[in-house]
């Protein structure tokens, strides 16, 4: 069960090798958390994880996951609910992909699209309806402020994450007063290996700050957490930029 500061014993990292996750669960395990499952596809990334975090303190498992095999997904979440509670889920699996190359090539795009949406949708759905059996527990979203509005340069990424939000949001409202906290976070452009190499964006973060971000969320027990917390200002501005002037913004 989680604390009166809502941190939890048990986590299920579904994509057990994200920064942000890691950071995520490092943050977690140096105040309570005690039990941790990765889970992911099977990799010496994933292993070299489990490994980290088992010198820290925590009791840390693996599990084989695919988010495109949705038919695996019940069977695979199945097994860790049945090895006792888990008090959060973190969904943080996701695929930014090549926006050059997705447009010339729409089944990459379509991979992107079911990776960070249909994968999160099977996989959530999932989740929710274990945790709703277990009667208490989170479900952590990593969203992105990429889906508030698509821009030219990244609109096959945004549209994806879009979806994704907004499937987030509304599970929230279908789990509100079950005993099930759902929480959409909202990063800006995150320093990490997936971003390597990117022109960095203004309120650029990094995986730590999310991790702190996603930790005072889990107290206050918010529904939407901003990082950082400006680009809740700076995105509901461009959200009512007129079209015909936010094509020419530089995005």
């Amino acid at each position: 069960m989680k604390d009166a500061f809502g941190i939890p014993q048990s986590l299920l990292v579904l994509g057990g090798t994200s920064e942000i996750a890691l950071a995520t669960v490092r943050r977690l395990i140096a105040r309570r958390t005690r039990t941790v499952w990765l889970a992911g596809r099977p990799s010496p990334a994933l292993e070299k994880a489990a490994t980290d975090l088992r010198a820290q303190g925590a009791d840390v498992h693996t599990v084989a996951f695919d988010a495109l095999d949705a038919d695996s997904h019940e069977a695979t979440l199945g097994k860790v609910f049945a090895e006792g509670d888990v008090d959060m889920v973190l969904l943080a699996f996701g695929v930014l992909g090549d926006q050059a190359r997705d447009e010339r090539e729409p089944a990459a795009a379509v991979r992107v699209a079911q990776t960070n949406y249909t994968g999160a949708v099977s996989s959530g759905l999932v989740a929710a309806r274990a945790l709703q059996a277990q009667g208490h527990g989170s479900l952590v979203v990593l969203s992105s402020v990429a889906g508030e509005r698509a821009r030219r340069s990244n609109f096959i990424y945004g549209s994806s994450k879009a979806g994704l939000d907004a499937f987030a949001q509304g599970l929230g409202d279908a789990l509100h007063d079950t005993g099930v906290h759902v929480m959409v976070v909202r990063p800006g452009f995150v320093r990490s290996k997936m971003t390597a190499g990117l022109e960095e964006a203004p309120l650029a973060t990094t995986p730590e700050a999310v991790a702190a971000a996603i930790e005072l969320g889990l107290r206050r027990r918010s529904e939407t957490v901003w990082v950082p917390g400006a680009l809740r200002v700076v995105m509901s501005a461009l959200r009512h930029v007129p079209r015909g002037l936010f094509r020419r913004l530089p995005l």
